[in-house]
């Protein structure tokens, strides 16, 4: 059966290669019919979508976010859909965020030089243009240097969070990016939670705290992990959602959009979450 729906994307706004426009084509000439933008810690990227979906009609674009939280042993990616993108008090966090990021990528770029891989701070400023600066844009720059020929391998051994090179960053904790996205309208959801330890009380804990779904069908994880996934996802009454994560990196084996993905129930269903948040919010407003 083919992929029509795709909820995990990145552009140029965060860490990803393809400007949304150029995402915005692919994934139509790929034959999706719902996507959804999760660039990090920035919503940026929406605008230029959808001005380029018009071309598209029968491509629907879903607003997301994907936020990165802490607990302690772990790092906590929180995907966001149908927010209210635009309310102020929602971007006034993220700004936060992105000013945060900027100062992790300095502080690696600093290690770096002290390990002898020395790379210019301008180029990572480049490399990121307008997107928020992000680990990627390092890895990017390290590849052009020469000291790597992809840039996954400067993850796995400098800028990954056990990597040599790593620094952190303050994030919020994971409740507290569900209520960030519920508190918007928005439908909160695990992004990768097969990479945890301790996660069935991670779910326990945060299906308490308002979040709705969690990531099954993801383009990393083999048959025997989907099904656990799947399983979880049942007992905690979570919506199974899932995609490929692309980046546009050209790394060996990178998924495309379209090779993997979640049923058009599942977007379905997402939907209607979201239209009853919405109503819910708007309830608590008067």
């Amino acid at each position: 059966m083919a992929i029509e729906v795709d909820l995990h994307l990145h552009t140029t706004q965060s860490d990803g290669r393809l400007t949304p426009t150029e995402l915005v084509r692919l994934v139509a000439q790929k034959g999706l019919k719902v996507v959804a933008i999760t660039d990090h810690d920035t919503t940026d990227g929406l605008a230029e979508a959808y001005q380029a979906a018009q071309a598209f009609p029968q491509l629907t674009i879903i607003p997301g976010v994907e936020l990165s939280t802490d607990i302690p042993g772990n790092e906590v990616h929180m995907l966001g859909y149908y927010m209210d993108y635009q309310d102020p008090h929602f971007q006034a966090i993220l700004e936060t965020f992105r000013e945060g990021r900027v100062g992790r990528a300095r502080e690696m770029v600093r290690k770096l030089a002290d390990l002898g891989m020395p790379v210019e701070w301008e180029r990572v400023v480049q490399i990121a243009g307008q997107g928020a600066i992000g680990r990627p844009h390092i890895a990017q720059a390290l590849v052009e240097k020469g000291y790597f020929q992809y840039p996954q391998q400067a993850f796995e051994q400098y800028l990954g969070r056990n990597g040599l090179a790593y620094a952190e960053r303050e994030k919020m904790t994971p409740p507290e990016a569900v209520r960030l996205i519920r508190d918007a309208g928005g439908v909160a959801v695990i992004a990768h939670p097969a990479m945890l330890d301790g996660l069935d009380a991670i779910l326990h804990d945060l299906s308490q705290a308002g979040m709705q779904g969690m990531e099954v069908h993801y383009a990393e994880y083999d048959e025997p992990a989907r099904a656990r996934l799947a399983d979880a996802a049942r007992r905690y009454g979570l919506l199974p959602c899932g995609g490929s994560d692309y980046h546009a990196f050209g790394t060996p084996g990178e998924r495309l959009p379209g090779d993997f993905g979640p049923p058009m129930e599942i977007a379905q269903r997402l939907r209607a979450l979201a239209q009853a948040n919405a109503r819910a919010r708007a309830a608590r407003r008067g």
